[in-house]
């Protein structure tokens, strides 16, 4: 298995010298492995979240049952302890996220084929609010990021059809912020992205994510593991640079709003410049 530090994509993976696209770089993942191993500080800091304020950070309902059942099997065997046993879904996804390190969010396959998200547990949301999320397909969720949806929703349509039990895929994906915390809830009021901000002010958060099937529900695990990295740490590696640089350059403008880009996209340019 990959270390936590590289997968599924090491930086050179994830900055090569390419033009800034919309890509869905699959590779084949190790479930048990993904959740495997939770680092006791950040699992620490999972709890405390969960438990100062569930509500903010679980979604689900009595009808989520099934998926969630099927996902604390899962975890006893990933990271041992006992599941929870039969009551409220919401209490059982809170003490379920505070047992793995990535957060959690599953999918059921609905009657017409398409998958909703039903349940979740996630305490490191990237400045998104899961609750809105709730009940929404997938297509759904990316409307809101510009691009998107017209180069790969057709894409990820037929994979998600076509993932089968014991064979997950991961994927990861990158953005920037203004502070190394891990849960960017907007609620909690942290520090955005700001023109004046250095290289010592800024971080590369990557969400390292994993797609698995699931053989009793048919519903879809997603998992997310965040990590975050140094901005001047990619600065002082010229290949690095070089592929921050063209993607700030390439990206489109509506896609650079969405990320927060706009006020510090010229001085990210000047900064990662060779």
């Amino acid at each position: 298995m990959a270390s936590k530090e590289a997968m599924p994509l090491s930086l050179p993976e994830l900055f090569p010298d390419q033009d800034y696209r919309f890509h869905l770089t699959l590779r084949k993942g190790d479930l048990a492995g993904f959740f495997r191993q939770p680092d006791p500080v950040v699992l620490a800091e999972r709890q405390r979240w969960f438990g100062e304020d569930p509500g903010r950070y679980v979604v689900g309902e009595a009808d989520a049952e099934p998926l969630v059942a099927e996902a604390e099997a899962l975890a006893t065997g990933w990271v041992g302890g006992a599941a929870t046993p039969a009551g409220d879904v919401t209490r059982r996804l809170a003490r379920l996220g505070g047992r793995l390190e990535p957060d959690l969010v599953l999918m059921a396959r609905e009657a017409d084929g398409v998958f909703r998200l039903r349940a979740g547990a996630v305490c490191f949301p990237s400045a998104w609010v899961p609750a809105e999320k709730h009940g929404l397909t997938l297509d759904e969720i990316h409307g809101v990021v510009p691009g998107l949806n017209p180069a790969l929703a057709p894409a990820i349509g037929q994979f998600l059809q076509r993932l089968r039990p014991g064979a997950p895929y991961e994927r990861a994906n990158w953005g920037l912020a203004a502070t190394p915390e891990l849960n960017l809830h907007p609620a909690l009021g942290r520090p955005r992205l700001s023109a004046g901000l250095g290289p010592a002010q800024l971080w590369v958060r990557i969400e390292d994510q994993i797609l698995a099937a699931l053989p009793v529900t048919g519903g879809i695990l997603f998992g997310i593991r965040v990590r975050v990295v140094e901005l001047a740490q990619l600065l002082a590696e010229p290949a690095l640079r070089a592929g921050l640089h063209r993607a700030l350059v390439t990206m489109p403008s509506e896609l650079a709003a969405y990320k927060g880009l706009v006020s510090v996209r010229d001085e990210l340019i000047r900064m990662s410049r060779g």
